[in-house]
């Protein structure tokens, strides 16, 4: 089994072991892993082709995004295939399906200029964050119209949320295939401990809630976060292929729900994501 990892090489400061004991695993099983930084390449577009049994999506940056898509274009398997990673990179994509699924997500606004927001104010703060961005980049919570000349600047549209304020920590659910898992963490974490959080049980309401984003885009490896307000969940954001920090073996886990997902790459099988959305396995309740 050949499988090319599109990766982001992070600096030695920055504590990631899950994706190494990942590919280290996948090698040990006999995979051949292939490891692609598309930042430090330079790729001819007319030589691109599918040359892996599976593509793994690891890296949540433009280029490797761009790359997945002319991959898709000429035939690759992808985990998460490019449509539907692509799709949950824009938030205002991504919260408009989830919303059609019957995931509850805040109030939800867009538009090309800040300013235009202000008598939304009315009814209560905002919470605006860019609409590509990830890892609590960039967000501000909103109060009063004179803030918004602060954040008016910039490209892209402007992504805007009705502010609930959390009761405790954040709440981020995994799915690897059929399992998933719970993790309190604060906000933001800076610490790798922080970002590791504590396992929480996840309920049957967060669990419908996964289910419901699973269907969504017809895959089984994401995760998503939420906030509980006033005794209600409200999801927030969702990823494709997010760190999976704090699940417990989650190098294990994942090296064999990829290697699991290889083999029906390699036997011509639909892998998640491949079919329309109402057709996608939804893992198991």
């Amino acid at each position: 089994m050949k499988i090319g990892m599109l990766m982001l090489r992070h600096p030695a400061t920055r504590i990631s072991p899950i994706m190494p004991a990942v590919v280290q695993m996948l090698r040990n099983w006999g995979c051949e892993v292939d490891i692609i930084y598309p930042e430090e390449n330079v790729t001819p577009l007319s030589q691109v082709r599918a040359k892996h049994d599976l593509y793994i999506l690891k890296s949540g940056t433009e280029l490797a995004l761009s790359l997945a898509g002319a991959l898709h274009a000429v035939g690759a398997r992808i985990l998460n295939p490019y449509r539907v990673a692509a799709t949950m990179r824009d938030k205002i994509a991504s919260m408009r399906v989830l919303e059609a699924a019957g995931v509850p997500v805040p109030e939800t606004y867009i538009t090309s200029n800040a300013r235009q927001l202000a008598g939304l104010l009315d009814a209560g703060p905002l919470v605006l964050k860019p609409y590509r961005g990830s890892q609590g980049r960039g967000i501000h919570v909103i109060w009063d119209a004179d803030e918004l000349d602060d954040v008016s600047a910039g490209e892209g549209p402007v992504f805007a949320q009705r502010y609930h304020k959390p009761e405790g920590e954040d709440r981020k659910i995994y799915v690897i295939g059929e399992q998933m898992f719970g993790v309190r963490r604060i906000f933001p974490a800076k610490t790798y401990e922080e970002k590791i959080g504590q396992p929480f049980t996840i309920d049957e309401e967060l669990r419908d809630i996964a289910l419901r984003c699973s269907r969504a885009f017809g895959v089984e490896l994401f995760g998503f976060d939420v906030i509980i307000s006033k005794g209600r969940p409200y999801v927030v954001d969702i990823q494709s292929f997010p760190g999976f920090k704090g699940v417990p073996d989650a190098a294990l886990r994942l090296a064999d729900y990829v290697y699991s997902v290889g083999q029906r790459a390699m036997n011509g099988e639909p892998i998640p994501g491949m079919a329309a959305p109402a057709q996608g396995k939804a893992v198991a309740s």
